[in-house]
């Protein structure tokens, strides 16, 4: 690959003071890398993003206000070639395929080797994609395409099974959801579980997991 003539312009996007340290020294060793603006929410993520238009930007899921998948998606709305590596402690397969579906074109653990981000950064920067390689490769291939067998794309869950999956995270009991959306018990069941099944959740905590991701609640 040929040197780039100026190094890759980074925005960072954490909400702790320390991580964004530690990302900025991180990627400023490398000589072809440079941090250009850090925020610690995503809505100033995104005025940064578009004043200052940056090559790659490395963003957290888990900000206040606006979170990172929030600010991922308002991103390609208004700049859809904008580049996003995300950076996350989420490993679940739900917020994987959510980033993904998202458009993001890396996904970093936190609790990897500092090398799994710089090469995150360099394949999305190409205009390839980059998931993290402790994930599985099963999981792997299939969030990029690459599976064996042709496959049709992830089912989206109907607006009556979002709702089904609001009220369980928030705490509602499928007897006090079927009341609440004139529904029978059974029918709730069905709606949670496929709603489940289609989000590869296993559990009341991943449902929470999922709502938290997508705004339903307020970040923790």
């Amino acid at each position: 690959m040929p040197e780039r003539a100026t190094p890759l312009r980074i925005l960072l996007a954490d909400d702790h003071v320390t991580v964004r340290r530690g990302l900025k020294l991180l990627i400023e060793a490398e000589p072809d890398m440079q941090v250009i603006a850090e925020a610690s929410d995503g809505k100033v993520a995104m005025q940064h993003a578009i004043a200052s238009k940056p090559d790659v930007i490395v963003m957290d899921i888990s900000m206040p206000g606006m979170n990172g998948l929030e600010a991922t998606r308002a991103l390609k709305q208004k700049q859809p070639n904008v580049v996003i590596v995300t950076l996350t402690r989420h490993s679940d397969e739900a917020y994987v395929q959510e980033l993904v579906r998202a458009g993001v074109a890396g996904y970093v653990l936190k609790q990897s080797a500092p090398n799994e981000l710089i090469q995150a950064i360099r394949a999305a920067a190409a205009g390839g994609q980059y998931i993290d390689s402790t994930l599985t490769s099963r999981m792997t291939a299939r969030l990029i395409g690459r599976a064996d067998k042709p496959s049709k794309p992830t089912a989206e869950v109907t607006e009556r099974e979002s709702s089904v999956l609001r009220l369980i995270a928030a705490g509602y009991s499928n007897k006090e959801i079927a009341a609440q959306l004139s529904l029978s018990v059974k029918t709730v069941e069905a709606h949670k579980a496929n709603a489940m099944k289609k989000l590869g959740l296993r559990g009341r905590i991943d449902i929470v997991k999922y709502a938290v991701l997508q705004g339903w609640l307020q970040n923790p």
